[in-house]
């Protein structure tokens, strides 16, 4: 595997990929939280998604160990596995790559294709998880800040969405540290939704897929 894709690229945006004995050894640090189908994991330069990659890959372990029995679940949580992982990346070549990878491992997973529900469904999602932007001004590359899509399953085929801007999240964790005046707030003080959606389904996801920003 070639860790450069070029040396101009490393110059201007210390662009290096990371092997994959490294990622392991890395998520094996966190393993029982990389093998948790709801655990989120943000990756602020995700490049084409090896860390993402191998994250999913261990959920959907987990999804098949979990719910390998029933077609329906295994799907559903399949899908809230893709839901719970998310990128910021800076060159829009690197993200293209990002959505396929990740979208090619689920597919192949749960055996669907380009036209099915489901594949579109996890196409929303990617649109959504996976930022091009930049993770240091926490804003995309249109300028506007970063938000993210929280996503939970409520069972029986439905899923709920509440919107979170980036820079919010990372002020209220740093006022929600021992010894800050806001410590003892509660989260529902600290972490308020942009935006919350009513509950929704695959059908409704796959149903609002876009060209991909």
């Amino acid at each position: 595997m070639n860790f450069v894709k070029s040396r101009q690229r490393v110059a201007d945006h210390g662009e290096v990929f990371t092997p994959p004995w490294l990622i392991e050894a890395m998520l094996d640090l966190v393993k029982d939280e990389s093998q948790r189908i709801d655990s989120r994991f943000l990756e602020p330069a995700c490049g084409s998604g090896n860390f993402l990659v191998a994250i999913l890959k261990r959920k959907l372990a987990a999804v098949q160990l979990k719910y390998g029995k029933s077609d329906f679940e295994r799907r559903h949580y399949a899908l809230l596995a893709l839901m719970c992982i998310y990128g910021i990346e800076l060159l829009a070549d690197n993200m293209a790559e990002c959505r396929a990878n990740l979208l090619e491992i689920l597919a192949d997973y749960l055996g669907v294709q380009p036209q099915d529900e489901l594949y579109r469904a996890a196409q929303h999602v990617l649109q959504h998880n996976l930022v091009l932007g930049d993770a240091l001004s926490m804003k995309t590359a249109g300028g506007a800040p970063i938000a993210f899509p929280e996503w939970g399953y409520l069972g029986k085929g439905r899923y709920q969405r509440r919107d979170f801007r980036l820079d919010v999240l990372t002020g209220a964790a740093a006022f929600s540290a021992e010894g800050s005046l806001f410590a003892d707030a509660g989260k529902e003080e600290l972490f308020t939704p942009v935006k919350t959606w009513p509950p929704m389904t695959m059908r409704d996801m796959a149903d609002w897929v876009k060209e991909p920003a």
